[in-house]
C-alpha cells in the first residue's frame, strides 16, 4: 500500500507511470474467525463485532499501461464473474480512484487490468473485497502516487464494507457494520483448510432470516498468547450468521462435519458463508486433511492455508 507519513497530505504524482511495465498484487482471502451480531441500527444495517484474519489463498490482479481500459479475467471461478458492470468490484474499485484522482488534477490513464480468480465467488471469504484492495494499492503504484490512510479507507467504504479491512489485510478487529478497525499485533497465525462446498449463500438473506440480532459482543484475551491458548479464546467465539445459513444451505454443515472428521481442532463458518475453515495442529496435518476431503468430495473447493501478517506479497516489473 503507498501510504503517505501524514493523514492530511494531498496525493501526488512521484514518477512518470511509464516507467512501470506491471503492478502484481495478490487479494488475500479474508478469514472471519468469529462474528457477533449485536444490534441493529435505525437505517437497517446491523452492528457487529468481528476478529479477523487473513491468509495466503489468494486472488492475483495484474495492471498494465493501456491505450484502452480493459478486464480480463482468469482462474478456475472467473468465468462466473460479471465483468463488464459495475457490480464488478474491481471495475468500482478503479473507476472510483481514478474519479478522485482526476477531481484533484492527478493523471489517471488507462490500464489493462488482470483478475486470476481463485477463490469462491459469494463465499464469505472476501473474494471481491479483497480484489477490490489489491486494485486499489496497485493503482495507486501503478499511476505513481501516494495516498494517505485515511483517503485509502473512504475509498474503500465507497466500494464496499468489507474493503477498507481488506486493504488492512493483517489480523484486525472490527466493529459497528466494519468500518471501525483495530489492527492486532501480535496475533498467532495458524494452519487451515477452507471447504466451499459450491453453494452461494445471499448475505441479505442471511441477515433477514436472523432470529436474533441483540446478542453478546466479543470478549477477547488482552493479549494473544501460544497456540493452545489461542485456540481456547476462539472456542469461546462464534459466528451467529452460521446457523441461519446452514438452514439455507445446508452443505455448509456438511462442510463443517468433513472438517471435523479431518481432524479440524476448531471448524467454523466465515462471514456469512458458505465457506468453512478448520484450524488444525500444522502443515503437515491440514495437507492430509486437504487430500482426503477433496477425495470425499471432488467438486468441492478445498484448500490448505496458513495465515499470515501483512499483504500477501507484491512487485512492479
Amino acid at each position: 500500500m503507498c501510504s503517505a507519513s501524514s493523514e492530511t497530505a494531498p496525493p501526488t504524482a512521484r514518477h512518470d507511470p511509464s516507467a512501470i511495465t506491471a503492478v502484481i498484487e495478490r487479494a488475500p482471502a479474508k478469514i472471519n474467525l468469529a462474528l457477533h451480531v449485536t444490534g441493529r441500527r435505525s437505517d437497517g444495517y446491523h452492528e457487529l463485532q468481528s476478529l479477523v484474519t487473513f491468509a495466503n489463498a489468494v486472488d492475483t490482479v495484474r495492471i498494465s499501461p493501456s491505450g484502452v481500459d480493459s478486464l480480463t479475467i482468469s482462474g478456475f471461478y472467473g468465468q462466473a464473474l460479471v465483468k463488464d458492470d459495475q457490480t464488478n468490484l474491481v471495475l468500482r474499485a478503479r473507476d472510483a480512484l481514478r474519479a478522485y484522482l482526476r477531481g484533484i488534477d492527478v493523471d489517471a490513464s488507462p490500464v489493462a487490468i488482470t483478475l486470476e480468480k481463485n477463490l469462491p465467488i459469494a463465499s464469505g471469504i472476501g473474494g471481491g473485497s479483497a480484489d477490490a484492495a489489491a486494485t486499489l494499492r496497485a493503482l495507486a503504484r501503478l499511476w505513481q502516487v501516494s495516498l494517505t490512510p485515511a483517503e485509502l479507507r473512504d475509498l474503500g467504504r465507497s466500494i464496499g464494507a468489507d474493503v477498507a479491512m481488506c486493504l488492512v489485510s493483517r489480523p484486525l478487529a472490527a466493529a459497528g457494520i466494519g468500518d471501525r478497525i483495530t489492527p492486532l499485533a501480535p496475533f498467532p497465525t495458524f494452519d487451515m483448510v477452507l471447504v466451499n462446498p459450491g453453494r452461494a449463500v445471499s448475505t441479505p438473506e442471511v441477515f433477514r432470516e436472523l432470529a436474533s440480532r441483540s446478542n453478546p459482543g466479543l470478549t477477547m484475551p488482552r493479549q494473544w498468547g501460544g497456540f493452545s491458548d489461542s485456540l481456547a479464546a476462539l472456542s469461546e467465539m462464534r459466528n451467529d450468521l452460521e446457523e441461519v445459513a446452514r438452514s439455507l444451505v445446508p452443505e455448509i454443515g456438511e462442510a463443517r462435519k468433513c472438517l471435523e472428521k479431518a481432524g479440524a481442532l476448531l471448524a467454523r463458518m466465515s462471514g456469512s458463508g458458505a465457506t468453512c475453515f478448520g484450524i488444525f495442529p500444522g502443515a503437515e496435518t491440514a495437507r492430509a486433511a486437504t487430500a482426503l476431503i477433496r477425495r470425499l468430495k471432488p467438486g468441492w473447493y478445498v484448500a490448505d492455508c496458513r495465515t499470515f501478517y501483512g499483504v500477501a506479497g507484491r512487485r512492479a516489473a
